[in-house]
């Protein structure tokens, strides 16, 4: 496929662009194979506007006499309109951004074209993964778990990494037995070492265990192992008792308590899927409609249940940070498929209870090891946005919620993140359209076999390089668990991100630039203090050195 057959028209003149906070612009338009370039000027000012198109989520027509216009609805949320003058070329310019927003193929994605020069591609030179690095902290501390690569050639889970982190007791060949016990082969693998008293957290997907109350001795070995000579575990099933009931007349199922000794079962329900990519369509449908009362608004916010959905997040990842912290148990983490909620509670679990996560370093390293290697499906998940009107098919906005949960942590903990609203704003941009190829696919075997890692940059070095724009100027590392509050009065709607087109923040800008100039400041002052000390000291130091010589 050449991009050139998707291409009705590649430029049109007199376009009038505009979009909420931003007065009307006369000027050029220009489509490329990967792009929307708007270009105009205003008050002698030059106007350049580059929209990725593949973050073009939803496009409306309106045809009036000669002309019409097209709004362009896109997956950050942001709104734009254009206003073409010919109905032949207005129709034009729509039928190749709908058609180049739709490019199925990985490799024809932009990741794959763009080339900074700024930047070089990692080529041959892999560096260590998230993963590596962890299980090298874990090593340190205890021999009861190892790397193993029976996932080398992802025969054992193809959704899984290459390398898990298993109990050091259990062989490969059993690690493969439990992998056919589970759904789509996710068996039980460490997911986070609790350094303060030992325990640890796992993830996998449901066991295959069906109508007939099917065993596998290899997977309750595993679990057994897991408990490394701890009396009780248990095993946080992210769906409710009924729903598991069901998935056992359809071949799934949860892990009975005898055949697993020492683990207790937990249902705590968690939408994902469909319900959970409707409540994202109503609350933006919400926040765009200017006409609502003050008493529409709120029925509309509740009806929407998105912040029903934060609350019992939180909720389930604090239920999972005290097994381990107050009840010094382990905890296993499944749904059905081990891809969506699990993943938000054990990332968040670790936010919690590890403040080495929540620092940009340990976030990131974070995000690596339970999102991008874990196997979390960024490619399905956020195909579209909130504005599609295609069918859903597997879209759900299950990592927008794991930032929203992580942006009421940094509300309610303001001195503990060490990253800002910007940076979780960011993240949500590019998991669903990026230059960078850190998001694409759905799990590491689809990655190697498009050799992301060697054909596209990785969005991280972008955000070392813009570091200084990410930084919470009032943070003040933390050793404590961060315990939220997750009554309804304390979790509230993200503005900055479901508001920041409506109303303009600039203001609040304004006053964060305020305060990291103060916070910068003080930092220097605080240094120049520290210089103007340590030199004294040196000076004292060699006074009474040169006196003992004299004397």
């Amino acid at each position: 496929m050449e991009f050139a057959e998707l291409i009705k028209t590649t430029k049109v003149d007199n376009v009038v662009f505009s979009h909420p906070g931003l007065e009307p612009v006369a000027g050029t338009l220009c489509i490329t194979s990967h792009h929307l370039l708007l270009s105009g000027s205003r008050e002698q000012n030059q106007t350049e506007l580059w929209l990725l198109i593949r973050n073009v989520d939803a496009i409306e027509k309106r045809l009036a006499n000669a002309s019409c216009s097209l709004t362009l609805k896109c997956k950050d949320l942001k709104v734009l309109q254009l206003e073409i003058p010919g109905m032949e070329e207005c129709l034009n310019v729509a039928s190749s951004i709908e058609a180049l927003s739709s490019v199925e193929s990985v490799m024809m994605m932009y990741p794959f074209f763009y080339r900074p020069q700024s930047m070089r591609l990692a080529g041959g030179g892999r560096q260590p993964h998230a993963l590596e690095k962890y299980y090298q902290q874990v090593a340190s501390r205890t021999g009861a778990w190892r790397l193993s690569v029976v996932n080398e050639d992802f025969q054992a889970c193809p959704s899984y990494p290459a390398l898990v982190v298993v109990p050091s007791s259990v062989d490969d060949a059993a690690l493969r037995k439990s992998a056919r016990f589970r759904q789509g082969g996710r068996f039980p693998v460490l997911s986070y070492y609790h350094k303060k008293n030992g325990t640890v957290m796992l993830r996998s997907s449901q066991p295959l265990v069906g109508p007939h109350r099917k065993r596998c001795p290899e997977d309750e070995g595993l679990l057994a192992a897991a408990l490394d000579g701890r009396s009780r575990g248990f095993v946080l099933d992210t769906r409710s008792a009924q729903a598991a009931k069901q998935a056992k007349m359809m071949g799934g199922g949860t892990e009975h308590r005898s055949a697993y000794a020492g683990w207790k079962r937990m249902h705590r329900a968690l939408d994902r899927g469909r319900p959970l990519q409707e409540s994202f369509v109503k609350v933006v449908e919400t926040c765009n409609d200017p006409s609502l009362t003050m008493d529409r608004w709120l029925s509309k916010l509740e009806a929407s249940k998105w912040l029903t959905h934060v609350k019992e997040s939180l909720g389930t990842a604090c239920l999972a940070a005290q097994c381990m912290e107050r009840e010094e148990a382990c905890v296993l983490v499944h749904g059905a498929e081990g891809m969506d909620t699990t993943l938000l509670v054990t990332a968040l679990a670790q936010v919690i209870l590890d403040p080495g996560r929540r620092t940009m370093a340990g976030f990131q390293e974070l995000l690596e090891q339970e999102w991008i290697q874990a196997g979390h499906p960024f490619h399905l998940r956020c195909a579209r946005s909130a504005y599609s009107h295609a069918r859903l098919k597997q879209e759900s906005p299950v990592f927008l919620l794991f930032l929203d949960c992580v942006w009421q942590l940094g509300r309610q903990f303001p001195l503990s993140l060490e990253f800002n609203e910007a940076f979780l704003l960011a993240l949500f941009e590019h998991s669903y359209a990026s230059p960078y190829g850190t998001f694409l696919c759905n799990n590491e075997k689809e990655r190697k076999l498009c050799n992301v890692e060697g054909k596209t940059h990785s969005l991280w070095p972008w955000i070392h390089s813009e570091r200084e724009k990410f930084l919470n100027p009032l943070f003040a590392p933390n050793p404590l668990v961060i315990w939220p509050s997750v009554e309804p009065q304390s979790i509230f709607l993200w503005q900055g991100l479901f508001l920041r087109w409506v109303r303009s923040s600039h203001y609040i800008d304004e006053a964060w630039t305020e305060i990291q100039k103060i916070a910068r400041n003080h930092k220097a002052h605080l240094e120049h203090q520290s210089g103007a000390a340590s030199t004294q000291t040196e000076a004292q130091t060699l006074s009474k050195v040169e006196t003992n010589a004299h004397l």
